[in-house]
């Protein structure tokens, strides 16, 4: 029987430690392979964003059709989005889990100035003035600019757009297939980047990084129990303990799969079948949630961007944290649902405030165990909001919610 990933991955990071404490500075010569795996992350940023980008815009249907639900239901995205990257941003300057770690004995290019950006600039650089220069870039906000129009041209073209919607939906399924190929390099590159770490940095940047996976637990718990908590409670109006009893099988599928795609059968059943909520909103809400919520992964960027201007001593400006978080917003929905596709989202990130990349070294060693909580909290988010539509618009029993029958 296939050993799952996520085991895979936690053995390679145990493994890499212990071969970094043993081995000392001399563990730098296998860093090659994390760089290797690092160099193919990058490769998929742009056509992950674009393909996934413009098939989830192109997939609404009709833009008049959206009616009470699709509104609602992405206005709720949105600001939840929002309060959960502004909290990974909270929870990385009040804790400063990168602040104090000695980076010296790592090889570097150099630290960049501190980007001073008008605001004027700021609405400029959205522009997509050359798609094709943007993706070569790599410049991320204007590329999902770009990627959101010709996700409305789709819709406004009708049947004439049909054909290039269908190219776009093949090519955000080709994207994901791409992803996982690459996502199997994960044990290697992730072995080989912790033990360069353990060896070169030693017990202090594993205890920077136990510090940043404690504060991801954290903040993906109080989105859980304090936000979608209180959505429930005083948006939808309803009780707040058989919804979390209605969700346990979803949650539980995400924490081992690390993808709200590969949840959503489970949570689209949860969502009906325990939570009373109608068929209709059910597969609308959840299905538009597992390609546009991402409330775990946007927290974690927030965190993880701050985590890796303190290690390295990145000045961040207002200008930046406005830019991390419309980036780990938009750029959530990039993450399309899939495993270890925040480690992508990290590099556009990154790059567009001017925070050195050796940050995703250090991180994705301990990815994994992040990614499955940050899975959580979206899949729980997911539930919230189509509950929570469903209230809204009297497409749910309440009857059958409160009830403790659960399939």
């Amino acid at each position: 029987m296939a050993i799952p990933l996520w085991q895979r991955v936690i053995a390679a990071l145990i493994l890499g430690i212990i071969v970094g404490l043993l081995w000392g500075p001399g563990a730098e010569s296998i860093k090659i392979v994390g760089d290797i795996f690092i160099a193919f992350i990058k490769m998929l940023v742009v056509p992950l964003i674009f393909f996934s980008l413009v098939a989830g815009v192109a997939a609404i249907g009709d833009l008049r059709k959206l009616g009470s639900v699709g509104g609602r239901a992405i206005l709720i995205f949105v600001v939840t989005g929002q309060v959960a990257v502004w909290l990974g941003l909270g929870l990385g300057a009040l804790f400063q889990p990168g602040l104090g770690l000695d980076t010296s004995a790592i090889e570097m290019g150099p630290v960049p100035e501190p980007t001073v950006v008008t605001w004027q600039d700021m609405l400029l650089g959205m522009v997509p003035q050359s798609p094709v220069q943007v993706m070569a870039d790599v410049n991320v906000l204007p590329l999902i600019i770009f990627s959101l129009l010709i996700g409305i041209g789709i819709l406004m073209a009708k049947d004439e757009g049909t054909p290039v919607q269908r190219i776009f939906d093949s090519g955000s399924i080709v994207m994901q297939k791409v992803t996982a190929v690459v996502m199997e390099l994960t044990p290697f590159g992730v072995f080989a980047l912790m033990a360069w770490v353990a060896g070169t940095v030693g017990v202090p940047a594993l205890l920077a990084l136990g510090k940043l996976v404690a504060l991801n637990y954290a903040g993906c718990l109080l989105i859980i129990i304090v936000l979608y908590a209180g959505i429930v409670k005083f948006l939808a109006k309803l009780p707040v303990i058989p919804f979390f009893r209605g969700i346990v099988d979803a949650q539980a599928v995400a924490y081992s799969t690390a993808s709200s795609n590969a949840t959503l059968p489970v949570t689209m059943r949860c969502v009906e079948r325990n939570l009373g909520v109608s068929r209709s909103v059910t597969s609308f809400t959840t299905s538009l949630g597992a390609t546009i919520n991402m409330d775990g992964t946007a927290m974690y960027l927030g965190l993880a961007t701050l985590f890796g201007a303190q290690v390295f001593g990145v000045d961040l400006a207002m200008a930046d944290y406005l830019t991390i978080a419309v980036l780990a917003t938009l750029g959530s929905v990039g993450a399309a649902g899939i495993p270890g596709a925040g480690l992508i989202m990290m590099a556009a990130i990154f790059t567009a405030v001017s925070v050195p990349l050796e940050t995703i070294a250090f991180v994705a060693g301990v990815d994994r165990i992040m990614d499955m909580m940050r899975t959580v909290t979206n899949v729980t988010g997911d539930a919230a909001v189509a509950v929570t539509v469903g209230s809204m618009t009297g497409e749910l029993d309440r009857e059958e919610m409160e009830s403790a029958d659960d399939v």
